[in-house]
């Protein structure tokens, strides 16, 4: 049988990527980088992993050979003539980690500030990550700060505050420096707007929303705004009033500001509304709430905060807040912005939705595996590590970015891959009787846990002997095979027939397990906004729930599951 390997196309990509890559390397290329390389440009090729190691690494160790005693023009001169393509320069875009802040300040006070409506989102890792790196940078603090004071279109959950605080830690490794609860701090809030209606920096406006839309539009104040202070702090008490006050959507309190700017959003802006949907954790107490423009923008003094970062579809928000500063005296903090980061295999998701969603049914929680949530990540295996590193790589630019889930799991792989063991698991296994004419020289079977840490150690499996049902994937099935780790093989209906165990065989090299050295496992997958079940066989260990394994020649996976019947239940991560 012809192998994918006997091409010569695959021989020429070789010799490619290692003059290459020693090229780029000054001479130290390594295997690792052309075995990626190769599987990019011949994907086909992954399931010879195996025998490509040895060819690349014979390869590029004639490339390093060469840059080393010819040089590096040689080298080059030789890709000119064999494969000019590969002399193109491969741009690295991103910067790695993030640029110090303009004039590298001290006292660094960040803040990250999720509305607690449901844990944590992908997006909104971002944020805990870009403004913890940039405390750890500066030595500074990152406040974790709970925008809570929505009760109608955003409600909280009582269960998210304390998820958020445990997802925080998961991902940057330490607790914030402090945790703010907005709801828990209203008197502040109020005692800052009677102030501003007393300083006639606010009003109370009772205009309807199209009403008020109409004359802000043309540049016309409303009848309201003329009112004596006097006249609006009663106004003011009226929407506290819970006897006989007025009642949701009946009046709000605008900052008041010059009605000729240019942008029709910053005039007379919101500030606070009555809004008499219970809180979760305050109850009724409270019947006038301030808008997130207001509340933040106070917070934000009272808590010292010296740098924002946040997205560009926010600049409206910087720019109201930056008035009311102005008006009171105040320094705005530095303010930094990202463009939108979307990952196509996501979509749209917001957090108001996958609540719905969860709550219909659709999902089971907030650690379904088809989810964009931290839970979702955490649960599949993701280690926090490379949450980190994607947002970093992004870095801080205000163009808007569209990624692949492929983009996180590779760095997912480089912060797991050399500290999981491998393991065989046989989906919808066949039997085969052994049959042996030479015994296995030793009692046990040793298989490297791991195949390039041997500190990992082995797994031991009991030594195959003469009849022994071995299982095998159906669709591996061929007259003449190589089982991993054994022997060369010759497949009949029955039975798999060993002709030796020279390992310099170059026959498809295909995973199995012992059939009494195995226990039922399912693995489930997720295709589309499906989850299937694979059923299958997995080589006989005991594993607890949270491991992550890789499966070989599956990819990465994690035990969610014990059945009592002993069956293991993965979930897949990535391959």
């Amino acid at each position: 049988m012809t192998s994918d390997l006997d091409d010569p196309e695959v021989a020429k990509a070789i010799r490619k990527f290692s003059l290459q890559n020693a090229l780029e390397y000054d001479g130290a290329g390594e295997m690792k980088s052309v075995l990626g390389r190769m599987f990019g440009a011949h994907p086909n090729l992954k399931k010879h992993a195996r025998d490509l190691v040895g060819l690349i690494q014979n390869a590029v160790d004639d490339a390093n050979k060469l840059a080393n005693e010819q040089g590096l023009e040689h080298v080059r001169i030789l890709l000119e003539e064999e494969a000019p393509e590969a002399l193109e320069k491969r741009v690295k875009e991103r910067r790695e980690g993030l640029r110090p802040l303009d004039g590298e300040p001290t006292g660094v006070v960040l803040r990250f500030a999720p509305n607690p409506n449901g844990p944590m989102s992908l997006g909104h890792s971002r944020g805990v990550v870009i403004n913890s790196e940039f405390a750890r940078m500066h030595e500074g603090e990152v406040i974790l700060r709970f925008d809570d004071t929505d009760t109608k279109r955003k409600p909280p959950s009582i269960k998210a505050y304390d998820t958020i605080v445990k997802e925080f830690e998961w991902i940057t490794g330490r607790a914030p420096d402090r945790i703010v609860t907005a709801s828990e701090r209203m008197p502040l809030y109020l005692e800052h707007v009677i102030e501003d209606i007393e300083a006639e920096r606010a009003y109370v406006c009772t205009c309807t929303a199209g009403d008020f839309k109409e004359l802000r539009d043309g540049k016309a104040p409303c009848p309201c705004r003329s009112l004596t202070a006097t006249e609006h702090v009663e106004r003011w008490e009226k929407m506290n009033n819970s006897k006989g006050g007025w009642q949701d959507g009946d009046a709000v309190v605008r900052i008041r500001t010059d009605l000729n700017l240019p942008n029709p959003a910053l005039r007379d802006w919101p500030a606070l509304r009555i809004q008499t949907t219970p809180h979760p954790k305050v109850g009724d107490t409270y019947r006038v709430w301030p808008l997130l423009d207001y509340q933040s923008a106070i917070e934000d003094h009272l808590q010292g905060v010296t740098h924002i970062v946040r997205g560009k579809d926010l600049m409206d928000s910087t720019r109201k807040q930056t008035l009311l500063y102005e008006m009171r005296g105040w320094t705005y903090p530095h303010t930094l912005y990202w463009g939108r980061v979307k990952v196509h295999e996501f979509g749209s998701f917001s957090t108001s939705e996958m609540r719905t969603d969860i709550e219909a049914g659709t999902y089971s929680g907030w650690d379904d595996p088809r989810l964009p949530t931290i839970a979702a990540f955490r649960s599949k295996g993701y280690a926090p590590e490379a949450i980190r590193s994607f947002w970093l790589e992004q870095g801080l630019t205000q163009k808007d970015i569209a990624v692949s889930m492929k983009t996180i799991e590779s760095h997912n792989v480089k912060a797991i891959e050399s500290s999981t063991p491998r393991y065989s698991f046989v989906q919808d296994p066949v039997s085969r009787r052994l049959e042996m004419n030479e015994t296995w020289p030793s009692n046990c079977f040793n298989i490297p846990s791991h195949p390039e840490n041997a500190s990992m150690g082995n797994r031991q499996w009991p030594a195959p002997k003469d009849g022994d049902s071995i299982l095998m994937q159906a669709t591996d099935l061929s007259a003449s095979l190589r089982l991993k780790e054994f022997a060369n093989v010759t497949v009949s209906e029955d039975a798999a027939i060993v002709e030796d165990f020279d390992r310099s065989d170059r026959r498809q090299i295909i995973h199995w397990v012992l059939e009494h050295h195995s226990r039922d496992a399912v693995l489930l997958t997720v295709e589309g906004n499906q989850i299937k079940r694979l059923l299958g066989r997995l080589e006989n260990v005991d594993l607890e729930i949270g491991k992550v394994v890789q499966l070989e020649r599956v990819g990465f996976a994690i035990v969610t599951k014990i059945q009592e019947d002993g069956t293991l239940v993965f979930t897949y991560l990535h391959d």
